[in-house]
Order: structure tokens, then C-alpha cells, then sequence
């Protein structure tokens, strides 16, 4: 059970991980594409870390939630057996 877990984590992560690097380099090959203002803003006044730091605490939850979503899941599916 854990092996299948782990498995399906390293995959969704996998996953993640190409669809994230495919847009990346879409986005950078854009003609004449300047960074946008508030983006400068927030890095200059050092507000972006601010900003990270919530989309990484988001992330991790959502993460976190699907993790035990799924060993309720498997529970049920075993309980079933």
C-alpha cells in the first residue's frame, strides 16, 4: 500500500513538474514580451517573497489534502475487499 502511494505521488509530481516546464518555455519564447510592472514592483520592495511564500503554503495544502484524501480512499477500497 505504501509503495502505491509513494508511486502514485512520485508520478503526479512527474507530472506536475512537465506541465510546469512546458508553459515556462512557452511563455519565454513570447516576441517582445517585457516584464510587467508589478512584478518589478513587488520585487523591488521585496513583497514578492510574500507572495511566494502564500502559492507555496497553497500548494502545500491542497498537496497535503489529496495525500490524506487518498489514504482515506484506499482504506474504504481495502474495507470493501
Amino acid at each position: 500500500m505504501k509503495n502505491n502511494l509513494l508511486a502514485r505521488l512520485f508520478g503526479a509530481f512527474g507530472l506536475l513538474q512537465l506541465l510546469l516546464f512546458t508553459a515556462t518555455t512557452a511563455l519565454a519564447q513570447a516576441p517582445g514580451a517585457e516584464a510587467p510592472e508589478m512584478a518589478d514592483a513587488l520585487r523591488a520592495n521585496g513583497k514578492i517573497y510574500v507572495v511566494v511564500a502564500a502559492v507555496v503554503i497553497i500548494v502545500a495544502g491542497l498537496l497535503f489534502y489529496l495525500i490524506s484524501l487518498d489514504r482515506k480512499v484506499s482504506k474504504l477500497e481495502k474495507e470493501i475487499k
